[in-house]
């Protein structure tokens, strides 16, 4: 069979090359495009070979490895990802599926903690897949920018959020921890991509039941502030309708004194710290709700962790939609709802 495959990096390094292969195990790399010395492109294309002979790339998900490479002469985080150019102009079938050019593209960095970043960088290559062109017509201009920019596309722009919203960045934890719909007004299309990756970064979207995030989302859109407004007029974004509680005012000090380092990976650890300890005060809150059920000292528990936590509002929202068509468990929520007004 005779298919294509492309590699490169970027610390700066990025690129991507091709290759002809008449069987699994006996092809050659051909270098499409690189900013790698030469010494060290041909490791990293030796490294990436024995991955491919091993059947070790899937289509379309991103694998992270460290590579060690002579120049910069210390072991180095390499993304790697494969991906197949399709042909929209052929009908799929098995023999266009095997001649359909194939490529490799790797992104390097100071470490493996590009690993943290592996969806942003997934999604990275799934545009480049759309954008390149079928004859490589393009390549020099489109292909070879864009894979020059993945490193403050995919990478910074938790970073470049932290930079501009500074103290206010409490409001955006809130309404990335609450589901609060956010609009964002006189932003440029860079800025408003940045914001809305964060709040998604931010959120517990994954992590908490589906159907939960689905009633949070319907419920706050129906609450009557119903969206927080960000404009980015001047040179500080101003907010409308932003909450805050002392958990987010918390968390936003990390950021803050994190800032000073100008390392995007810590950031992105101190996003995955926070959305975890929301996760763990979630479930301690649900088996007290659990034990509150048969016990009223246990509902007096509830009631402390929901004031010494820092975040009882957004906790409270949570449960009571998680425990909705749970009766015993609504009542004790509906006590605790009473008891936080009050």
């Amino acid at each position: 069979r005779s298919s294509q495959h492309g590699a490169g990096g970027r610390d700066g390094s990025a690129g991507s090359a091709a290759a002809e292969t008449p069987c699994s195990e006996d092809f050659s790399l051909s270098l499409l495009d690189t900013n790698l010395p030469a010494e060290a492109e041909t490791e990293l294309r030796s490294f990436i070979a024995k991955r491919l002979t091993k059947g070790a790339l899937f289509e379309g998900m991103g694998n992270v490895a460290t590579v060690d490479l002579s120049i910069p002469e210390y072991k180095v985080g390499c993304y790697y990802c494969l991906f197949q150019q399709e042909n929209p102009l052929e009908t799929t079938t098995l023999e266009s599926d095997i001649n359909a050019p194939e490529y490799v593209v790797c992104f390097l960095g100071g470490s493996e903690k590009e690993d943290t970043f592996r969806l942003e960088l997934d999604k990275y290559v799934q545009s480049l897949k759309l954008s390149i062109d079928l004859e490589q017509k393009t390549l020099e201009t489109c292909v070879n920018l864009y894979l020059r920019s993945w490193f403050e596309n995919s990478i910074c722009p938790i970073q470049r959020v932290v930079q501009l919203f500074q103290e206010k960045l409490a409001a955006l934890l809130h309404a990335a921890l609450s589901y609060t719909p956010v609009e964002v007004k006189n932003a440029d299309e860079r800025t408003e991509k940045d914001i809305s990756r964060f709040l998604a970064a931010a959120s517990l979207q994954g992590l908490v039941q589906e159907g939960t995030m689905t009633s949070l989302c319907i419920a706050m859109t129906e609450e009557q502030h119903k969206s927080m407004i960000i404009d980015c007029s001047g040179p500080q974004p101003q907010l409308h309708n932003a909450g805050s509680n002392r958990f987010c005012e918390d968390w936003m000090h990390a950021f803050v004194n994190g800032a000073e380092g100008g390392n995007p990976f810590l950031f992105r650890q101190i996003l995955e710290n926070f959305k975890l300890k929301a996760i763990q005060d979630i479930n301690n809150l649900k088996r007290f709700i659990r034990q509150a059920e048969m016990n009223h000292y246990a509902l007096f528990k509830c009631y402390m962790f929901l004031k010494n936590c820092g975040s009882g509002d957004i906790l409270l929202k949570i449960v009571k939609v998680e425990h909705a068509e749970m009766p015993e468990a609504r009542n004790v929520v509906t006590v605790l709802e009473e008891f936080m007004r009050e």
